[in-house]
Formats: C-alpha cells, sequence, structure tokens
C-alpha cells in the first residue's frame, strides 16, 4: 500500500492531499530515510512524522486497506 494511503486510511492524516503534501515536504521517515507518497509501506516498517513541534513514530502492524474507523488504530503501535 503507498504510504500516504496508507497513513489516511490508519487516520494518522485525515486527507490523502494532506498525507501527500507532508511526504513532499520532508515531514515523514520510513526506517530513517525521507519517504515519497509512493513508497510501499510493509509491516514492520518504523514510519516518522513531524507535526509541527512534535514527531509521532509507529511500527505498522498490518497493512488492510478497508477497516472502519474503530480498526484504524490496530493498523500500527505508537513507539512515541
Amino acid at each position: 500500500m503507498r504510504l500516504d494511503k496508507y497513513l489516511k486510511v490508519s487516520r494518522i492524516i485525515k486527507r490523502r492531499t494532506v498525507a501527500n503534501d507532508a511526504c513532499d515536504t520532508d515531514h515523514v521517515l520510513v526506517n530513517g530515510k525521507q519517504a515519497k507518497a509512493s513508497y510501499g509501506v510493509k509491516e514492520g516498517d518504523i514510519i516518522e512524522i513531524a507535526f509541527g513541534g512534535r514527531t509521532l513514530k509507529i511500527r505498522v502492524i498490518s497493512t488492510s486497506e478497508h477497516v472502519g474507523k474503530a480498526e484504524a488504530s490496530s493498523l500500527y503501535e505508537v513507539i512515541s
């Protein structure tokens, strides 16, 4: 699954266009490297997202494409 779509489906970022912009402006790292929106997310990847003054670091648990709002947080584990 594409990185921008994963961020939207997991509800970390609410809109795919915003997720795409975050990737384009180097606010998203995958496994310590800058990642484009087209990066293929895999289970076990570590994603870091810079939101203003803080950084969210998560580990990908699942890349399921169709999840409800209640199950969205089960796609990842927050590291810090």
